[in-house]
């Protein structure tokens, strides 16, 4: 008797990996407000947040620490794995900043990115990211 398998099922297709929609200033030795700006597209930090940090220059060092404002942002534990290494998570209702996330780095220093709010369209948050890059420096 001859059997013959039947073919595999195609496998589902990789889910597509959208490019992430941040902008840096440049490097200076003069300090400034802002260091860069960031466009997620949920507020997420689960998801959001291992993609943010493994696209970071490595001058920056590991970032050991984040916190965001907790008004906006979904519930997560105070703590996550990135990349094999455990980042803290704080959240913060900071009035004067309710639109930043701030990234630590032991020896390396600190850097603050304003967030775009997800749900903005692409015609008002270019414009956004273009702008307060050009005030920040």
């Amino acid at each position: 008797m001859i059997t013959t398998a039947s073919p595999a099922p195609p496998a589902p297709p990789a889910p597509s990996i959208r490019p992430l929609r941040l902008r840096l200033a440049p490097h200076s030795a003069l300090p400034r407000r802002l260091d860069g700006v960031w466009w997620p597209r949920s507020y997420d930090l689960l998801v959001e947040l291992p993609q943010l940090l493994s696209a970071l220059p490595r001058a920056w060092g590991h970032i050991a620490g984040v916190t965001v404002n907790g008004a906006a942002w979904s519930a997560a534990p105070g703590r996550m794995l990135v990349a094999n290494q455990v980042v803290r998570l704080r959240k913060t209702v900071a009035a004067h900043a309710p639109d930043t996330v701030v990234l630590l780095a032991p020896g390396h220093g600190r850097w603050d990115l304003l967030v775009v709010p997800p749900d903005t369209t692409e015609e008002a948050a270019e414009p956004l990211m273009t702008a307060v890059l050009g005030a920040s420096a």
